[in-house]
């Protein structure tokens, strides 16, 4: 028989519940979070710093949250089987470790490497998180805790914001992650009060299905993350390799989804012959569950790049500094924030559906507002409003279609629900990034070729020496060095400057405008919502064996009227 929620020996337990645990998971949580917004606002000083283009420090971004998204099925399977403490305070070690290399780093390749690093172990590192909310904590103590595990995220945006910020304007842009080292050395040794979460023995690992995972991500990593430097379809000189002529990035992502193919085939087949598996797709039993996937993977595609695009318009295009950049976020990571905190109180009043429809709406109404409205001037009025709808919108949708999935599916599954969650968010903005920024800088080659065939007084010579199609973004400053000598005349340099302006601006936009087509478009999977939500998590995660569980009882099944 099911304890009544509110009963008041329960209510004396969350009561008594340290708030130790959830301190250690916010903190790793902005562990893990602050590096991805602290290389977004340091763009400048890495671009400079390493001789690299502003597009390779979204490569970097892409390799640590693509390297999570390949091994985040696996993490939560090796953390309850051998201890998710123990497994925990590895993983934090090492992330503190990589973040070390990203402060000492001397090239992109190192930079690329140590973020990748940071990746896989925050595949490990994330599970846990949800683990030590489920153990320590049950009815209304567990849903702030959740709630406040969602806001952990927009909140090391903030601090991301403030602190890169003024380290890359201030004293060097390396500094924000040697204070990540500091973070994680502090996190581990807190985490030695955690009480001890006892491994889990017989849990068998598909490793057959890990690696698959595995494999098919990576493949689509450096497919997505290569559209912008070796092409889309025809290989550039950055291309390692070419066939016919052709860029290796299609290529590798269409190894990439043959190889999703074969991962839901093994599944499928483990899942028939009730064998372990790496993934339960009974997580994706419906065409509700199939719903809520979908509007997460565009929404966190959507927020993500958009998240990209907005800090790159600042820095190259208006060449602010970092701490510049930072403050004029602000308004956006407040707003997510916000969103994520709150939206917990429209559940009661409004289904899950319907919310998502209006943040969709909301969302794509903020980026046209911005595409329309952005100038040179970052100031205007409308500008800081459509960030704010933007913020609102994007964090109320990302906190309830994590909490939509977990109530949808039986209990006994929440741990394949967080990992999936963890999947699709990494993977969708990695893609995001990636693909929002071959997109850009694909129409800024265009804008370029046709805005100097435009203008006369820029002569074929200098078209003919500057390679169009490798156009990237870069600062008035940055053109000028690098055309300068070849500019004929101060009036053709002055030219190519007034047109690389406009290229990138209008790049910009249309890549916003973009966005805010495909927000849209998830208005029509967010119709197949569920209704209503279920809070609750178990205190294991992970079951031994899931064939073994009654998915019919009431406490494992949730029903969706």
């Amino acid at each position: 028989m099911t304890a009544n929620p509110t009963s008041p020996h329960q209510h004396s337990i969350a009561e008594k519940a340290s708030w130790l645990p959830l301190i250690v998971v916010v903190l790793t949580q902005i562990q893990a979070s602050f590096a991805v917004n602290a290389l977004t606002v340091s763009m400048a000083g890495i671009t400079t710093d390493l001789d690299t283009p502003a597009t390779s420090v979204g490569t970097a971004i892409t390799a640590g949250t693509f390297s999570m998204a390949a091994f985040i099925l696996l993490g939560a399977k090796i953390g309850a089987r051998f201890g998710t403490r123990k497994v925990f305070q590895i993983a934090v070690a090492i992330h503190a470790a990589a973040m070390a290399c990203v402060a000492l780093s001397v090239s992109p390749a190192m930079l690329f490497i140590a973020q990748a690093s940071s990746g896989a172990v925050i595949a490990l590192v994330a599970p846990a998180l949800t683990v030590f909310i489920a153990t320590n904590y049950k009815d209304a103590q567990q849903a702030k805790a959740i709630g406040l595990l969602a806001a952990a995220i927009p909140a090391a945006g903030v601090l991301a914001l403030l602190l890169a910020g003024w380290f890359a304007t201030t004293i060097g842009w390396r500094y924000s992650f040697g204070l990540m080292v500091v973070l994680g050395a502090i996190n581990l040794l807190l985490s030695f009060r955690l009480k001890t979460i006892p491994a889990q023995p017989a849990l068998k690992i598909d490793w057959t299905g890990a690696i698959i995972a595995a494999v098919s991500i990576i493949f689509l990593s450096f497919g997505f993350s290569g559209l912008s430097g070796w092409g889309i379809w025809f290989a550039t000189e950055q291309a390692p390799f070419n066939i016919m002529g052709l860029s290796p990035a299609p290529l590798l992502i269409l190894l990439g989804l043959i190889g999703g193919q074969v991962f839901f085939s093994w599944i499928r087949k483990r899942q028939d012959a009730k064998l372990p598996r790496i993934f339960d797709l009974r997580v994706l039993a419906s065409s509700s569950e199939l719903a809520i996937t979908a509007c997460m993977a565009i929404m966190l595609f959507v927020g993500t790049a958009a998240n990209f695009l907005i800090p790159l318009y600042m820095q190259m295009v208006q060449g602010r500094s970092g701490i510049q950049t930072s403050f004029s976020l602000i308004p956006y990571t407040l707003s997510i924030f916000l969103a994520s905190t709150f939206v917990a109180f429209l559940y009661s009043k409004f289904t899950p559906s319907l919310i998502a429809r209006v943040g969709f709406v909301v969302v794509a109404g903020a980026l046209c507002l911005i595409a329309f409205t952005i100038r040179n001037d970052w100031g205007q009025l409308f500008v800081v409003l459509g960030l704010v709808l933007l913020g609102l919108g994007q964090g109320a949708i990302v906190a309830l279609v994590f909490n939509t999935l977990l109530s949808s599916v039986p209990k006994p599954l929440a741990g394949d629900v967080g990992a999936w969650r963890g999947l699709v968010h990494n993977l969708s903005g990695s893609v995001g990034i990636a693909v929002a920024s071959a997109f850009a800088v694909g129409m800024l080659a265009s804008l370029i070729a046709s805005g100097a065939a435009a203008h006369p007084e820029i002569s074929d010579q200098l078209i003919s020496e500057v390679n169009i199609s490798d156009a990237d973004f870069m600062t008035n400053a940055q053109l000028e060095a690098a055309i300068g000598e070849r500019a004929g005349s101060p009036e053709e340099l002055a030219a190519a400057v007034e047109v690389n302006a406009e290229a990138r601006l209008r790049s910009l936009q249309l890549s916003l405008l973009g966005l805010a087509g495909l927000a849209l478009l998830a208005i029509v999977p967010a119709g197949r919502m569920p209704k209503r939500l279920q809070d609750g998590l178990p205190a294991q995660m992970e079951p031994d064996d899931p064939d073994a569980l009654d998915l019919d009882s009431p406490e494992a099944t949730k029903e969706n009227p």
